[in-house]
């Protein structure tokens, strides 16, 4: 009884994230079509150079093969020796998961499922997936807020990046007190109605077995000092060179904003994409790019679409490699390994 009812949460947990999805889809087709605003959608798309499409998924891909590499080396730190071509394997499976199926196990979590089949020592292997998933979130968060301060220099949010003019300040004062009520609803409901207090509870009890993971990650890790660091270096140095491919493709189509912008609204957008409400972020990573431009860069709108568009192409091809991963049976292991420590 208690299994059937886990599987109709997480049914219903499916169904919401791809009706998210389907919305934000379907508001987005709404708004293009008015205001002609697909015309100019289509020409900016049209006089696109392909070779920046493969060039951005070509350097997409070999990125994603040096995370690989990343999740590898603090699976050695844990004493967990697969080979290095598994983890790359298991790496764009996952990543296939995350970009184009909905279900309720994301591609970490069966990334963390197979990585235990090649090995006897579960608990690291699955543990390292957790830890580079926090790592890689962890350094856009510091990328984004890093930039924010030191390239923007902490400037206000207003249109065209020049400060908040008073119309636009009058906007977001409306959005703040709009949400500190939804917030004070919610808060209402959570001691009147009991599903919300159970939602809460549930809440409450998933964070705390968050923070037992990464108690647990914390100690282990903390052994290893210099292999965290470097871990965050080359995650830097990997997304740096991937938003800078970006820049390239919005600089083709005619955007004019600078290089700092992108160091911002990237990152910050692949954060907020890593919140489990849609399929790999879909609608979230998008909309939240258009909101950014527009707003605080001075993009135009259609412009900015295209290069949120042009974004999630490549994401979705470089995941593809996944897809043939899975039908090979690349996944699983020939033979299990018994790893010792070096000692």
């Amino acid at each position: 009884m208690g299994e059937e009812k886990n599987q109709t949460k997480k049914r219903i947990f499916v169904f919401l994230r791809i009706g998210f999805v389907l919305a934000g889809v379907t508001a987005g087709v709404i708004w293009i079509s008015g205001g002609q605003r697909y015309v100019k959608l289509g020409e900016i798309l049209a006089r696109m150079n392909p070779a920046f499409i493969v060039g951005i998924i070509g350097v997409f891909v070999l990125s994603q093969v040096i995370l690989a590499s990343r999740w590898w080396l603090l699976l050695r730190t844990q004493d967990v020796h697969i080979s290095i071509w598994a983890a790359v394997r298991l790496h764009f499976l996952g990543l296939f998961y995350n970009n184009f199926l909905p279900g309720s196990m994301g591609g970490d979590l069966m990334r963390a499922w197979y990585v235990t089949k090649h090995t006897h020592r579960r608990f690291e292997a699955a543990l390292s997936v957790f830890v580079d998933r926090f790592l890689g979130f962890t350094s856009s968060l510091i990328m984004a807020g890093f930039s924010y301060f030191v390239l923007l220099h902490g400037q206000k949010l207003g249109i065209g990046g020049a400060g908040a003019n008073s119309a636009a300040q009058g906007d977001y004062k409306g959005w703040v007190i709009w949400a500190l009520a939804i917030l004070g609803l919610m808060v209402v409901l959570g001691f009147l109605v009991p599903a919300v207090r159970r939602l809460a509870a549930k809440v409450w009890e998933w964070g705390m077995k968050l923070a037992k993971k990464l108690w647990t990650a914390a100690v282990i890790y903390s052994r290893n000092p210099m292999t965290i660091l470097a871990v965050f270096g080359l995650t830097f140095f990997l997304q740096g060179i991937v938003i800078a491919g970006f820049w390239l493709v919005g600089r083709h189509i005619g955007i004019e904003a600078s290089v700092k912008y992108y160091f911002v609204f990237f990152p910050l957008t692949w954060a907020l994409g890593a919140i489990p409400i849609s399929v790999g972020g879909a609608v979230v990573v998008e909309g939240g790019l258009v909101a950014l431009f527009t707003v605080v860069a001075g993009v135009e709108a259609e412009q900015a679409l295209a290069i949120a568009l042009c974004q999630r192409v490549v994401w979705m091809v470089a995941a593809l490699p996944g897809a043939f991963v899975h039908l090979a049976g690349g996944h699983l292991p020939k033979e299990i390994a018994i790893d010792y420590p070096e000692d």
